[in-house]
Order: C-alpha cells, then structure tokens, then sequence
C-alpha cells in the first residue's frame, strides 16, 4: 500500500514539472511540428495525465518499470545495473556506522562527565548537524585534490580494471568505494552515538546492573556484558529508520562521487525528465525502505525474548 502511494504522488509530482524528456527537441526552432507530435504521441506524452497514468499502472502490474528516455534501454535493466552498487555501498555503511557508533557510544559511557565524553559529544553532533552533500564534497577535496590518495569518482577504473588480477580488481574496487562508504558512516554513526549513549545511562540504574557492581565486575566488563545488550534493543529500531536516511543521503553521495548506483542513476534522471527511471527509482526505494523496516522489527523480535510468544 505505502508504495503504490509513493507511485502515485511520485508519477504526479515528476510529469507536473515544467518541461518533458523531449524539451531540448521539441525547443528547437529547426524541428517540425509533425515531428514533434509523432515524438509526443510515440511515448504517449501527448494523452491526459490520468490515461498516462493508467498505462504505467498497467505495465507496472506486468513487472514493467518503462523505457528509459535517458539511458534508452528498460528501467528494469538500469535499476538491475544500478542497484547492485547502492546495495553495497549502504551495506558498507550500515555496518560500518553501527560499529563505530557503538563504540563510541561504549568509550562515552565508560568516561562520562570527563573531557572526552563531552570531546565525542561535540563532534557527534558536529557531523549530525552537517549537510551529506558538504561532508561529501569536503571529502572528495581533502583525499582526491589536496592529498591524492583516492580516485576521483566511478565504481572501477575504466581502463585498467579489466586488465587486473582477481585481488587487483577487488582492490581496485575497494579503493572506488572507500571515499562514498566512509562519508555514509561517518555520518550515520554519529546518529547511532547518540542513540545508544543515551540507551546506555538508561540501563545503569537498573537492578542488575548494581547487583553485578557488588559481584565486583570492571565497568567495562558491566558495560560489555549486560549493559550493551540490553541497551541495544533501542538501537535495533534504529536500523529501520536508517534504511531512509542512508538511501536518501546515499542518493546525493552517489551523484558527487559519480558513483554508478541507484541514486546516481536517479538525480541525473529528474535533470533530464526521465519519467519513467524516476518513478521506478522512486518505487525500489520504497520497497528497500519497506524491507528495512520489516528486517528492524524481525531483529527486534529475535533480540527480545518477551516478544518471541507474540
């Protein structure tokens, strides 16, 4: 239901724009009106917008996603290309960030009140507050310009990838990965920080807690040991939420770094009015988010066992 919603305003909002995927054309003074007709009736641009919807609607019933204006080819053969690539980079960066926020979250409790638990507080909120775009660019200038360390943009190298052994290519791919996943999980880390330091002093006041002081364990060995797993079920939650985030931030780090997924493919999309690459980009990222959300409450129900009998 959510997603056949997101269709519908989508399919809406994207043909309500000014202009059309023939607008550089159907411009130019030199093309005739006949053939500027034949190109609006050929992709039923020329219909009422309900009946052009009412034909998306129809082929999406069959599994078809449309023809792609800009990548001349079917939308379902540019997402199958494309997704891959999102799929990696947001599950680099899930990862990624839930560890590290973890562990700073751990380092924040285990010192709190001292100069670097509040040291981790500022940057935390530093990085939450800022743009993904700005960390984005800050990031290309710093490891591509400034200290070439990185390359510039793309999945591969174009040209040498293919001539490299199995670990070049692995290498060569991890090098193109790097600057994209790291901007992702610096960012969503610092979410998952915050999160789970407070999730944490929820816990320490409880019963168990002070029972295993007097059995005379470390604070780190409380925090490790009973604090952090309980304190995780709030965080698990998280992991839904962070579906979204990470897709939508994923969408602008996509087009700057040039990486070749789902994101990229759709930014460039709305500036060519490729209707149809829109929506379907716009459909899978809502079945992405739906399945996030579906794999939160499962993690939930697994991690609690008061929910397991419901």
């Amino acid at each position: 239901m959510i997603v056949a919603i997101v269709a519908v305003i989508t399919f809406v909002l994207i043909h309500l724009a000014p202009g059309d995927p023939f607008s550089a054309v159907l411009d130019n003074p030199n093309v005739s009106e006949s053939v500027r007709a034949t190109l609006r009736a050929q992709y039923g641009l020329d219909r009422p917008l309900p009946e052009q919807f009412l034909r998306y609607a129809g082929a999406l019933a069959r599994g078809e996603l449309g023809w792609s204006f800009s990548y001349e080819r079917p939308v379902r053969e540019v997402m199958a290309t494309a997704l891959p690539n999102t799929l990696l980079l947001m599950g680099v960066a899930l990862v990624g960030s839930f560890a590290l926020g973890i562990l700073v979250a751990l380092i924040q409790v285990a010192r709190r009140g001292s100069f670097t638990d509040h040291a981790l507080s500022g940057i935390s909120l530093f990085f939450f507050s800022m743009p993904d775009f700005w960390l984005a660019i800050l990031t290309l200038l710093a490891f591509t310009y400034w200290l070439p360390i990185f390359p510039v943009g793309g999945a591969v190298d174009p040209v040498m990838h293919e001539y490299l052994s199995w670990a070049g290519r692995v290498a060569d791919r991890l090098r193109h990965l790097a600057l994209p996943a790291l901007t992702l999980t610096i960012l969503a880390s610092a979410t998952v920080a915050r999160f789970q330091r407070a999730a944490l002093l929820d816990v320490l006041p409880a019963d168990y807690i002070r029972t295993a002081r007097l059995k005379g364990l470390t604070e780190r060995q409380i925090l490790r040991r009973h604090a952090l797993r309980n304190a995780l079920l709030p965080i698990i939650s998280l992991i839904g939420l962070s579906f979204p985030a990470l897709l939508t931030g994923a969408f602008f780090i996509e087009k700057i770094f040039a990486w070749p997924g789902m994101g990229f493919a759709v930014v460039s999309a709305i500036g060519t009015r490729d209707y149809p690459l829109v929506v379907g980009g716009v459909i899978i990222g809502s079945i992405m988010v739906a399945l996030g959300s579906l794999l939160a409450d499962l993690l939930y129900a697994w991690a609690d066992p008061r929910l397991r009998g419901h």
